[in-house]
């Protein structure tokens, strides 16, 4: 066992060693350049999504399609208190990598050894909080600039820490667990700026996010992606305008629109984009009015970065009724579009669809279902979708496709521009939605655990997975909107991908599974699972002339389950670090590989 004197010193050693070399400082223009040619830090993962544009690239080629069957476990760190589901995208500056717990526990590792330099607990009030929580406790990452680690904590502060000692250096209130909102979000920089988006989902919340000066903490600017009460002065012309799209009473459930995910940063255009929440209620005869587009919810909003005033929206979901948020990851490319350069911002949508927007206008260009998709018949010219008159439910059980959960969630996909795919983890299950007969106090008035749901009497659109595929990872063509290849295992929540210029996609899987894959053609090159449930995204790093592959697992099963009612347990999670020829011995497993946890609703699992 390891005295705590020792751990001092071991400490004290890694400061010094990394005192003897000056690290380039991350600061704006370094972050802004990150992805490109003048990339400083080509090496290092600096943000949530390798880049501001959110592509999750990396240039490493170390590891390639000739040598990634020798991939091995080089080394592991348990990361104490905060076991269950990991979502935390690490982050390596300065041969340190950083990490973030459940419980918004952040450490500090040599990106070489393991060996711990610090750690920092804000010994949050679990007790008070957690039931405060909407749908799970979870973390997704965190931002680093100017030599400072930027944490969001559960219990809704925001907290800058010193990269080399762990110190505090600044916090500021984002939001309080009274009012039944939480930090689960990656903040992200932008500018001279923190934005970060508070978590409320499936409680009557009203959604915004916020803009913090990144070297003081200080307040800038806050944006509400729904209007409150219409009686009362609204925030902008834009709350003006959204508050024609809702009826009633609609503003004492709160409205919803919560922003828990996807975010990117143009610095060109100056212009920081979101993806917004679900309208609550889930149920559109609970929200006042009925045949209204609730906007902005399920949206995707640019704002000017200075000032936080909306620019454009694109609604993806226009008067939800299916839980079909549009937080997912948003991702900025530059593609030759019918022979013209166009710059885009992309996502995959929970509700199927496969967007391409014009990003400095919003502009619609292309838009295509890349799973099942029941629940719609198409898109209009303009983009907005032609639903299905039968998809809105009421008391009878109605099975739509694709799965309330998403056909893509917060599992992060990626972009490799030399083959010119979007690697999307994808889920191709159906859900079944019905509606409750009153709306209980906060709840959303859908009722789960009905049985002989009514199939839609429509035919599908969107590719038809194998028979017996439950989710599977799309390589998707964005220019054309089409399926190029597909590969089993994964699923749009949990895990995700990362792709590099080795020809390589990296994936995990929420039930313990880490493989390589070709990005060209999807031939899978090595696997391993390293007996976790509940895993985080990974990301691939240079340190030290090395390339590894890094990524969290947290929530664990006895290896003897035997039936439905066995009880899960909190397995230590783990930061698992693979390079070529790792001989670490892979701690011992508490899942069994050949039996996944069964899926559980929507609501519990997307942990918003």
């Amino acid at each position: 066992m390891t005295t705590f004197g020792n751990l001092a010193v071991l400490s004290l050693l890694a400061l010094t060693a990394q005192a003897q070399t000056k690290p380039v400082n991350v600061d704006t223009r370094v972050l802004r350049n990150a992805g490109t040619a003048n990339d400083a830090l080509a090496g290092s993962w600096l943000s949530y999504g390798k880049d501001q544009s959110e592509t999750r690239y990396s240039p490493l080629k170390q590891i390639d399609a000739t040598n990634a069957s020798r991939l091995g476990l080089a080394f592991t760190y348990e990361v104490g208190a905060g076991g269950g589901n990991q979502e935390g995208t690490p982050l390596m500056w300065n041969n340190t990598l950083y990490g973030i717990t459940t419980w918004s526990v952040v450490y500090a590792l040599d990106a070489r050894t393991g060996e711990r330099i610090w750690r920092y607990d804000p010994e949050i009030n679990q007790i008070a909080v957690r039931p405060k929580i909407c749908c799970g406790i979870v973390n997704r990452g965190i931002a680093l600039y100017n030599g400072m680690i930027i944490a969001p904590l559960n219990d809704g502060r925001l907290i800058a820490l010193n990269a080399i000692t762990g110190k505090p250096v600044w916090e500021s209130r984002v939001a309080y667990p009274q009012d039944l909102f939480t930090l689960t979000m990656a903040p992200r920089i932008a500018g001279d700026k923190v934005i970060i988006g508070a978590s409320g989902g499936d409680r009557p919340t009203r959604g915004f996010f916020a803009a913090f000066d990144a070297q003081t903490g200080r307040f800038a600017w806050k944006f509400y992606t729904v209007p409150g009460d219409p009686s009362k002065p609204f925030e902008n012309k834009a709350m003006e305008a959204a508050a024609k799209t809702w009826g009633g009473d609609f503003f004492k459930n709160g409205g919803g629109g919560a922003v828990w995910d996807g975010f990117a940063y143009d610095p060109e255009a100056n212009l920081v984009y979101v993806g917004t929440g679900n309208a609550e209620p889930w149920v559109q005869k609970f929200r006042g009015a009925q045949n209204v587009d609730n906007l902005y919810t399920c949206s995707i909003i640019a704002v000017d970065l200075t000032t936080g005033q909306y620019k454009w929206h694109f609604q993806t979901t226009p008067n939800d009724n299916w839980d079909f948020d549009s937080v997912q990851q948003l991702m900025l490319l530059n593609l030759k579009i019918n022979g013209r350069d166009r710059k885009v911002i992309t996502q995959a949508s929970k509700n199927g669809f496969f967007w391409v927007l014009d990003r400095v206008t919003g502009e619609y260009i292309s838009g295509a279902p890349f799973v099942k998709v029941t629940w719609a018949k198409g898109l209009d010219p303009k983009g907005r979708p032609i639903v299905n008159p039968e998809a809105y439910y009421d008391l009878e059980p109605v099975s739509i496709y694709p799965t309330g959960g998403g056909a893509h969630n917060w599992s992060p996909m990626s972009y490799n521009p030399n083959t010119g795919l979007v690697y999307i983890p994808s889920s191709y299950m159906p859900f079944t939605y019905a509606a409750t007969e009153e709306l209980k106090p906060g709840t959303t008035g859908y009722k789960r655990g009905t049985t002989d749901p009514k199939e839609l009497p429509v035919t599908p659109i969107g590719p038809i997975p194998p028979e017996g595929w439950r989710a599977g990872l799309q390589a998707w063509d964005p220019v054309n909107q089409k399926l190029v290849w597909q590969a089993q295992g994964g699923g749009g929540i949990g895990g995700g991908t990362v792709t590099t210029a080795g020809n390589l996609v990296f994936q995990v899987q929420n039930d313990g599974v880490f493989k390589v894959l070709t990005a060209d053609k999807g031939q899978k090159l090595f696997e391993v699972n390293v007996g976790r449930t509940g895993m985080a995204p990974p990301i691939t790093y240079e340190s030290s002339g090395k390339q590894y592959v890094a990524f969290q697992g947290g929530l664990g099963q006895p290896a003897n389950v035997n039936g439905p009612n066995d009880a899960k347990i909190d397995a230590p999670p783990i930061m698992y670090v693979f390079a070529l020829d790792g001989n670490a011995p892979m701690p011992k497993p508490v899942v069994a590989p050949a039996k996944p946890l069964p899926p559980a609703a929507p609501e519990l699992q997307q942990n918003r």
